[in-house]
């Protein structure tokens, strides 16, 4: 009983680490009150809620396969400009970034974080650096299968600061979550039973 106790608070804190990190609360008055709610969430009411269970693959169903950020994609031959008109189009922050004529094949990823950090801190001109020259590297790569646990993803990205995450299968891309998707999905895990907490 310790240990399941135990194990739902480390989750907990997981959860509420990471809300913290990537949700603005609009007063910091209500962040008491929203949290305080959510540290009163039961153990049992997690686990009837299916929270522990949620697989990376639940995701990226529930996206659905036309859906923005869920499989978007550029090619290492691209220019920085198209890479990010692409993204500000499609209202994402990364691609996925792929060899050109293997779209399947992963080589990389670039992000709003990239663009910034590599071409307009150092005076670099977009429109004229490829994607390969600042991409983050397939060998660098923080990624998870579909059958990751929702947790284990929200761990993976609070700790290494990363906001999207490639999914692979059998060596293949077959989606990409953002932190977004992954604190939506907790939110619907427990939003039943927050809504029933006293306040």
């Amino acid at each position: 009983m310790q240990g399941a106790l135990r194990t739902c608070l480390t989750h907990g804190n997981v959860v509420k680490d990471s809300l913290l990190q990537h949700v603005r609360v609009l007063s910091p008055l209500l962040r008491p009150i929203v949290f305080s709610r959510f540290e009163s969430v039961s153990s049992a009411r997690i686990e009837e809620h299916g929270f522990e269970s949620t697989r990376i693959a639940d995701i990226l169903k529930k996206k659905g396969k036309g859906a923005d950020g869920s499989w978007l994609w550029c090619t290492t031959d691209d220019t920085v400009y198209d890479a990010v008109k692409s993204m500000t189009q499609h209202n994402v922050g990364a691609l996925v970034v792929v060899k050109p004529g293997e779209q399947k094949s992963i080589a990389g990823i670039i992000t709003e974080r990239d663009y910034l950090r590599k071409i307009i801190v150092q005076g670099r001109s977009s429109k004229s650096t490829k994607v390969g020259d600042i991409m983050t590297e397939e060998n660098k790569l923080i990624t998870v299968t579909p059958d990751t646990k929702v947790l284990k993803a929200m761990q993976l990205m609070t700790d290494k600061r990363i906001r999207h995450i490639p999914v692979i299968d059998d060596k293949e891309m077959i989606g990409m979550v953002s932190i977004g998707d992954v604190v939506r999905a907790v939110g619907a895990a427990n939003a039943p039973a927050l809504g029933r907490q006293q306040v």
